[in-house]
């Protein structure tokens, strides 16, 4: 592997097409890729040497989710980011995907950290009701979601109380959701968190492709 500067930015599943400046962890050696591991079984770093952590579309793939965000969590410095694009879990293509192991929605940060309730208490993500929220050994604190909209629901016919309702009622409303989490390993205020929350981080490639996309089919209509 060639020399890095920690701490490191790491692409996580990363494929022929790592984001620039990334070190590129993948279970296939494709071309640019520095790692070739499991991230389940664990990675060979060192603890606390990333500061930023992209995994775009890898994560519903693995077998152990809490294992995978158990070693993303070791490897990372504390208020390190980390950045998960996936598909999201009520959308017909990805519920019949057979390779899909994880799912993903508005709801699952809360099984993510065991802090939503005090002192932290998301205004992004849903309670969980009826059921209780087991602790996990990782803390992640959600900072930001967003959802990304199928066809029609895409457009500005309509408005965010709209969406809201029609994700809610049926299936094939979302087709991918984005999150961006604050790795904690000490202590950290409310107000560090919310400052966090309002600076501007990477997002995937894939994604900023979806996004001019979605802005020329407005442009032409």
């Amino acid at each position: 592997m060639k020399e890095w500067w920690f701490p490191l930015r790491i692409d996580i599943g990363c494929g022929p097409d790592k984001e620039s400046g990334y070190l590129g962890i993948d279970r296939t050696l494709y071309p640019g890729v520095d790692i070739v591991c499991d991230i389940g079984e664990g990675i060979p770093l060192p603890d606390n040497t990333a500061e930023f952590v992209m995994a775009s579309r890898v994560m519903p793939y693995v077998n152990d989710l809490f294992a995978a965000m158990s070693e993303i969590y070791r490897i990372s410095t504390h208020q390190a980011v980390v950045c998960i694009l996936s598909p999201y879990a009520h959308s017909f293509p990805h519920v019949s995907n057979p390779m899909f192991k994880q799912k993903f929605d508005e709801y699952t940060p809360r099984y993510l950290t065991g802090c939503f309730y005090q002192p932290y208490q998301s205004p992004l993500c849903p309670e969980i009701l009826d059921y209780p929220v087991p602790v996990p050994p990782f803390d992640f604190r959600l900072l930001r979601m967003e959802l990304f909209y199928q066809y029609p629901f895409d457009d500005d016919l309509y408005d965010t109380e709209e969406l809201e309702v029609l994700k809610t009622l049926q299936s094939n409303v979302i087709h991918e959701i984005m999150y961006h989490f604050a790795v904690i390993k000490q202590e950290i205020t409310r107000e560090e968190l919310e400052a966090m929350s309002r600076k501007v981080y990477p997002e995937p490639r894939a994604l900023l492709k979806r996004r001019l996309r979605l802005q020329n089919r407005k442009y032409m209509l």
